[in-house]
């Protein structure tokens, strides 16, 4: 049980250290946040008292509800209701736990350094139509992400599995398995854990990936990458039905997808038959109460805000700082809501487009960290409800790297390293310009967002103003979230305002960080060599927390240096939950609230 061994170490540093934080902040992530009224009174005069239902507010459809082919975390939020996992990190704990698997995986190391890890399905576990769910379901949905990205779209995904080789079946037990690892990961355990097995009846009718085996897709996937068979599934897989059709989304969690009006809601109802309501109480995953879900899609934020206080919404997060503070302010809103604020483990910044002729000099990226006014941004944008961070770890994991020290900010330091990289005002019109490829080149870029989103929009304009008085035009942009997203994946950007979420796991940076993601994966702004490249894969395979957290906060280092990333903070959560629903809890981990478990007071 090595690898279990080592996760628990790192997964209970994480949660020791967020408990610190939450102390030291006065907030508990399992108990309000906030010492206003609105979290102390228990009176209630609300319309819904007796409404089981759940309404919670998204402020974007999702990019898609395609297991393997979406991008946003919204998105991953609504189909964690509706396709359950092996295992999955319990939000209370922050810890694996058993969903679908009777148990965690038994671990054992193989002779040649790999590793096998066994796991055995629960009886109870059936899909909709009453058969039971087998170790060939998971199987299905291993090839579904080690396929060739080439014929399916799993880029995103893929890094995550590569480590797999094979999977063992069992001919005495149909629903007991084990994944031989060609290599230690430190990620072996959750990534083949928390795949969530997917219906080959529904995803696969045709049996199209029957003929491919785990082994020949992890070890040779371009060797498949042309068989007409797996590009027919590839294109099927892509088809608009499995994002949004009743019948093609489908999974073993509670819910079912009932429908989704675009730019409106999307529903999701309990299925009355669930395998699982036999386990209620054994995990908070089994602990499924609401009827009914439905994600109502609210654009414009003060449209949001009005919605939240006259009840037309029952969860919100991540609410706008100035709103979250305003909300005290209503007295209808305090009589029916509870205010949130832990801390959760995301982070913001500014992604700058390093294959860029304008951007790709390290010290052009550096000089525009000291341009950015990150301070100003929490005080300001966040209301001080952020910490100001250098790397994409969390501060309390003991693999953030204390030593680094944020870009002074700084508009006279910023000018002089653009002069020194040659950018310079040659015609006295208050732009910097340089002669690039025999042109001469303005200093001009632009700043993409998400549109409707007003911190990010604030974010732009500061820095628009600080880049103004350096000689640099920025101009702010926003973009409908699709879009969004896709001229980030197709890198067709200059700047963009960026966040990720992670979990309590050992950092794996190969998705974001390495150049093989570059094409299809995450890496939209271009970093990485060699040299990180295999860092990262040390990273990945070192599970000796004495010997790779070094090499992580190499890393870290490395990143910030190179400035691809300027880092800005890590917020904390805000959140507003209904008060009829007296089993409310918010945790660290996102979405900060898990809605299933939502119930009205017995």
């Amino acid at each position: 049980m090595f690898l279990t061994q080592q996760y628990q170490k790192l997964i209970g540093l994480l949660t020791v250290s967020l408990l610190l934080l939450i102390g030291c902040a006065g907030d508990s992530g399992n108990q309000t946040a906030s010492n206003s009224s609105s979290s102390d009174s228990n009176t209630m005069n609300s319309k819904k008292a007796t409404d089981p239902n759940v309404i919670i507010c998204e402020t974007a459809d999702p990019d898609k509800l395609n297991p393997i082919t979406y991008q946003s975390a919204g998105s991953g939020y609504i189909q964690a209701k509706m396709m359950y996992p092996l295992v999955n990190i319990d939000f209370a704990t922050l810890e694996l736990v058993p969903v679908i698997a009777k148990s965690r995986g038994k671990i054992e190391e193989r002779p040649d350094g790999g590793l096998l890890i066994t796991y055995e399905i629960r009886e109870e576990a059936k899909w909709d139509d009453g058969t039971p769910i087998t170790a060939k379901d998971v199987a299905f949905t291993y090839k579904l992400y080690l396929a060739p990205s080439s014929a399916v779209d799993n880029a995103r995904l893929r890094p995550y599995y590569e480590f797999i080789e094979d999977v063992k079946f069992y001919d005495d037990n149909p629903r007991k398995f084990t994944v031989v690892c060609k290599e230690k990961y430190i990620r072996a355990e959750s990534s083949s854990g928390t795949i969530a097995p997917l219906p080959r009846s529904v995803y696969d009718p045709e049996g199209l990936l029957e003929k491919f085996t785990i082994k020949q897709l992890s070890q040779n996937p371009e060797s498949a990458a042309n068989d007409p068979d797996l590009k027919k599934f590839g294109k099927q897989l892509s088809d608009e039905k499995f994002s949004r059709e009743k019948g093609y989304i489908a999974g073993a969690g509670p819910y079912e997808f009932d429908y989704w009006e675009t730019k409106k809601r999307i529903v999701l109802k309990r299925k009355k038959d669930w395998w699982g309501n036999a386990l209620k109480g054994t995990n908070t995953f089994f602990d499924v109460n609401a009827p009914q879900i439905t994600y109502e899609i609210v654009q414009d934020p003060s449209t949001r805000i009005v919605a939240l206080k006259s009840e037309k919404i029952d969860v919100m997060r991540t609410i706008p700082p100035k709103d979250f503070i305003d909300l005290e302010d209503s007295d209808k809103f305090k009589q029916n809501f509870k205010k949130y604020t832990p801390p959760f483990l995301s982070y913001t910044y500014l992604g700058l487009n390093s294959k860029n002729s304008k951007l790709k000099d390290k010290k052009v990226r550096q000089a525009l960290g000291h341009i950015l006014d990150v301070q100003t941004i929490i005080e300001t944008v966040q209301y001080g409800l952020g910490e100001q961070i250098t790397s994409g770890i969390h501060p309390t994991n003991p693999a953030y790297n204390k030593s680094i020290k944020p870009f002074e900010y700084s508009i006279e330091k910023g000018k002089k390293m653009l002069e020194e990289a040659g950018w310079k005002d040659s015609n006295g019109d208050g732009l910097l310009d340089k002669n690039i490829a025999g042109e001469n080149v303005k200093f001009e870029f632009d700043f993409i967002y998400n549109s409707t989103n007003k911190q990010r929009e604030a974010t732009g304009l500061i820095f628009q103003e600080s880049a103004r008085q350096a000689g640099i035009k920025i101009n702010v942009i926003p973009q409908e979230w699709s879009v969004y997203l896709e001229n980030l994946k197709n890198h067709n950007f200059d700047i963009y305002y960026g966040a990720w979420v992670s979990t309590p796991l050992p950092y794996e940076p190969k998705q974001i960080w390495h150049t093989d993601s570059q094409r299809g994966g995450s890496n939209y702004v271009g970093f990485g060599n060699a040299k990180t490249d295999q860092m990262i894969e040390t990273i990945r395979e070192t599970i000796n927390d004495a010997e790779r957290l070094p090499i992580v906060k190499e890393l870290q280092a490395i990143q910030h240096d190179e400035a691809c990333y300027l880092f800005m903070f890590s917020p904390k959560e805000r959140i507003a939950i209904h008060k009829r629903f007296t089993s409310a809890k918010a945790y660290t981990m996102r979405p900060g609230y898990w809605a299933p478990s939502l119930a009205l007071s017995k």
